[in-house]
């Protein structure tokens, strides 16, 4: 099967609208997870940038201690490496060395290899430990592990956020075969993850294949509820996502809704994702400003909107893109800086031989 004329242009959105989403939020994420929504609220108010529909805004007078400047407004020659664009660069790399055929072992090897520890967090970072204690010393040249691989998974973290914003890329280079996504998705967070957690890389994965493949918003929500269990915490987000796509505050009452879970969780983080992408089907700006405005962990859904939004076959406004002339930063082994058109048209290459 080959690809659609308009695919390789979907997937230049998509990046550019993951790595925008992904600064736009990064600029506040430790503002947002520390202090919390209210204050991000006020100080966005007091700097003149509400509703956020612009990269933040530097205001001294205002600005928290955790305000992360170097993303702020004015200040980025490039984009800045964060965990959120390592995971797609690296699911696009173990894609291109083994395509379909790619196992948990595959990834694991792969973080190994190229993903720094001090670059994860939670649920990797603890699935990280357990390989680097209990697995065998030569298994990332091939050796086998020397344990059941599914336990690094035993962790407390694994129905936290670190999956879903691994999930991306296997749902771009699918278009049209959300099975396929969903297959991919699973591998790639069973390193680390077990059901809700794998849950939300499902939908993220499955949603980017419908969208890649030229299917609109609500059917790539349906057909992604449909690929994971219909009592599941993330089934139930996803359906209050969408109840609240009126609601101006909608953001404000996922986040009520679900106050005594962390703020780094997979479930929460998703309904904000649906909401957004709901009630902004037409607006960029919008979708990842409301998005990254509502708190939580900010720049993974602010990367999540941006990438599914842009696969919709709309363009992502230059002056997203312009401030990082389109070069990508990652702390990658080895890496630093990335050329964005070149990652498109490895992405492009990957679908291509997938297809």
């Amino acid at each position: 099967m080959s690809l659609k004329a308009t695919y390789p242009e979907k997937i230049a959105q998509a990046w550019r609208g993951r790595i925008a989403g992904c600064m736009l939020g990064k600029a506040v994420e430790r503002f947002s997870m520390v202090e919390g929504a209210n204050a991000l609220q006020t100080y966005l108010r007091n700097a003149e940038a509400w509703p956020l529909r612009d990269y933040i805004p530097h205001a001294p007078e205002h600005a928290s201690k955790h305000l992360f400047v170097p993303c702020c407004q004015g200040k980025m020659t490039t984009s800045l490496a964060d965990d959120d664009i390592n995971y797609s660069v690296l699911a696009l790399m173990l894609l291109e060395a083994h395509g379909a055929e790619l196992t948990t072992e595959d990834v694991a090897r792969a973080w190994m290899t190229h993903l720094p520890l001090a670059s994860t967090y939670t649920a990797e970072r603890a699935a990280y430990k357990i390989l680097l204690s209990r697995g065998d010393e030569w298994f990332p040249e091939g050796r086998d592990l020397g344990f059941d691989i599914a336990e690094c998974a035993d962790n407390p973290y694994n129905d936290w956020i670190g999956a879903q914003i691994r999930a991306d890329v296997y749902g771009w280079v699918a278009p049209g075969n959300p099975e396929l996504a969903a297959k991919l998705a699973t591998t790639d967070a069973q390193l680390s993850h077990r059901e809700d957690g794998i849950y939300g890389a499902v939908v993220v994965a499955v949603m980017g294949a419908v969208l890649a493949g030229g299917g609109d918003l609500n059917e790539a929500i349906s057909i992604a509820r449909q690929h994971i269990p219909a009592d599941s915490r993330c089934a139930d987000a996803i359906a209050r996502g969408l109840a609240a796509a009126d609601a101006a505050d909608g953001g404000d009452m996922l986040r009520e809704h679900y106050g005594n879970m962390s703020v780094v969780h997979t479930v929460n983080n998703l309904a904000l994702v649906i909401w957004a992408l709901a009630r902004h089907r037409d607006d960029f700006s919008a979708a990842i400003g409301d998005v990254v405005a509502a708190g939580l962990d900010t720049d993974c859904n602010g990367a999540t909107v941006g990438a599914l939004w842009a696969l919709q076959g709309k363009a992502v406004p230059d002056a997203w893109v312009t401030p990082w002339q389109a070069g990508v930063g990652v702390s990658l082994a080895g890496m630093a800086a990335l050329d964005l058109d070149e990652l498109v048209e490895r992405t492009v290459a990957v679908a291509a031989a997938l297809a």
